[in-house]
């Protein structure tokens, strides 16, 4: 039997592609996951299609940095 899922979409230390949409308050990269999960990325802005890994969960969003830039941005 399946249930439908409850919590984050992502775990700590998962590595996955993302787009970043948007710049938060503090000047980080925004990118939404499954279900509209948010999660920010230190140091990129919009348009940006980086590969990240996150480093910290919480219940709503979840942190991440980039382990490799977007070839475009070069």
């Amino acid at each position: 039997m399946s249930r439908a899922p409850s919590g984050p979409p992502v775990e700590e230390g998962e590595v996955r592609d993302v787009t970043i949409e948007t710049v938060g308050d503090q000047g980080d990269g925004i990118a939404k996951v499954e279900r509209g999960y948010v999660v920010i990325v230190s140091g990129a802005q919009p348009g940006d299609e980086p590969t990240i890994e996150i480093e910290q969960v919480q219940k709503n969003v979840a942190f991440a940095s980039v382990v490799d830039s977007d070839p475009r941005a070069l």
